[in-house]
């Protein structure tokens, strides 16, 4: 086994090692480096000297200051360096980047679901929404009854989800905050791969009622008739409602109604569209130190590739990034995409002082032992998601890029969180969703087909029934950054047109999570 590392960035004086299973001391690099230390693969090998106080670069990024003097060879792990303060929020570089005009990439398409409202679906799902979880139980049993019965007669709908969270009641409704999760839930059923059916489960004492949720002329919805919200009743199936004499009444009810939307649905059928109808969300998770060496530059170039082709792209998970603010505010499209960022980013350092935590809370067990010593190792490795691309736009929890009107490049402002991050961009209105990881996570969502992407080769071997795409090849020279990338841009034309994801397959599929910082009561 030849010893092996990447290195960033000439100016760094660590690199990782790349070798399955770590190297033992007395491995010798190629250069002639010899290891004092055992150390894991993907963890940080010293390539000098570094004394006690010394900058530790990695990304030519100062990641840290030892704690102590450190050997050339050594392993160089979080605890042995004193993390950085975050980066100020004034004096930052403000659209000062003005990225090279890409060529526009023409002629791709995929078979997409065309909605009355110009988006696309990459499927067709009836989501029933849910007002308050109290509801969730009944609508669990409805659905799996409506997958049994019903499902089976309409062949060109590909599902039934019950769009369950744990909002609705017993909350400071009237809030500040409180319009973080409501109109998240709200986007939420908007999501074009529900193809404008808007159909509600509420319990009828909740605080957040159906026509808070969904305001007639607020926030038009429109279906497949074309007809206004002002036109068509919400259709809302109301548990309390007298009408309703034992549990099967309620079931009844529900199915009722998911009939008539079903009918609507099942007349719908694919057609092609071109690739700037994607609306992709791109999110990591189960981080290692080769996240940011071959699975995130790998959906970076895809990223580059997508805004070539016109689609929106989102990335997101605040923390994740806040490291790297000043190379965020460079690329904006202008200084009001700039103080965009930055506002967003501000809200949420109050937001982490209100709990008496900051950013480092971020990094996991599992980043840590996968060879991330802190955020601002990990924050350098999840920008490059973004790829190059200039950023045209801003969301702030909640929003939907239709409803601001952006197309591009978007920075969608949520927690690091996999599962809130997710729900937020199916509010955003991504039809379809990219998930790196490098330790592995069985992640899946039921309202949106989800591509997972490995960074170790290991781990796309023993999962190879759950990783859609192995980018460990870029570590160990099987394949290019461009290679992969090029691979997940077709794939994802694929999976749009209807070809299924592992998760898909496995029916893997978490729990839609509101991000809620308003106060329960």
């Amino acid at each position: 086994m030849t010893p092996l590392f990447i290195l960033m960035h000439e100016a760094d004086n660590v690199a990782i090692v790349v070798n399955d299973g770590g190297l033992p001391s007395g491995a010798v690099f190629a250069n002639g480096l010899t290891l004092v230390d055992k150390v894991p693969q993907g963890h940080k090998v010293a390539l000098f000297d570094l004394p006690a106080g010394a900058p530790v670069r990695r990304y030519n990024v100062v990641i840290g200051h030892t704690l102590r003097d450190i050997p050339a060879g050594s392993w160089v792990h979080e605890r042995l360096l004193q993390m950085p303060p975050a980066r100020a929020l004034t004096g930052l570089p403000m659209a000062t980047v003005k990225p090279p005009s890409m060529v526009p990439l023409d002629g791709y398409t995929f078979d997409g679901y065309r909605n009355a409202d110009g988006s696309v679906g990459s499927r067709n799902i009836l989501a029933i929404t849910t007002t308050v979880q109290c509801v969730a139980g009944v609508v669990e049993f409805a659905v799996q009854r409506i997958k049994a019965e019903l499902l089976p007669l309409y062949p060109n709908v590909d599902d039934v989800v019950g769009l369950e969270h744990t909002y609705g009641c017993g909350v400071a409704i009237d809030a500040p905050d409180a319009v973080i999760p409501i109109r998240t839930l709200r986007n939420i059923s908007r999501n074009p791969n529900f193809g404008g059916e808007v159909m509600v489960v509420s319990l009828g004492c909740e605080k957040l009622q159906p026509e808070r949720l969904m305001p007639p002329g607020v926030i038009p919805i429109t279906d497949l008739r074309g007809e206004s919200q002002d036109e068509v009743k919400l259709d809302v199936v109301c548990l309390q409602d007298d009408a309703h004499v034992g549990f099967m009444s309620m079931i009844d009810s529900v199915m009722r109604q998911a009939k008539v939307h079903l009918e609507r649905l099942n007349q719908r059928r694919r057609e092609t569209c071109p690739a700037s109808e994607l609306v992709v969300g791109v999110q990591c998770g189960g981080s290692d130190a080769f996240s940011g060496v071959t699975a995130n530059p790998a959906v970076g170039f895809a990223t580059d590739l997508l805004i070539r082709a016109g689609a929106t792209v989102m990335f997101s998970e605040v923390t994740e990034v806040r490291d790297g603010i000043d190379q965020l505010t460079s690329r904006a499209l202008n200084t009001d995409v700039a103080e965009a960022m930055i506002r967003e980013m501000d809200w949420y350092d109050r937001y982490l002082e209100k709990g008496l935590v900051d950013r480092s809370a971020n990094t996991t067990p599992g980043n840590k032992a996968g060879g991330l010593s802190n955020i601002v190792e990990k924050a350098m490795g999840s920008i490059v998601k973004s790829g190059s691309s200039v950023i045209s736009g801003v969301l702030s929890p909640g929003q939907s890029v239709r409803e601001q009107g952006l197309k591009g490049l978007i920075y969608a402002a949520t927690p690091a969180s996999d599962f809130i991050c997710g729900t937020l961009q199916l509010a955003a209105g991504m039809n379809l969703h990219i998930f790196t990881t490098g330790r592995g996570t069985p992640y899946g969502l039921a309202e949106c087909p989800v591509i997972k992407v490995a960074t170790r080769n290991d781990l796309a071997r023993r999962w190879h029934d759950l990783m859609d795409i192995n980018a460990g090849r870029i570590a160990s020279g099987e394949a290019s950054i461009e290679d992969v990338g090029w691979e997940l841009f077709r794939l994802m034309l694929s999976v749009a047109s209807g070809k299924k994801t592992w998760a898909e397959h496995w029916k893997l599929r978490n729990a839609l999570v509101l991000f809620n910082p308003a106060p329960v009561t």
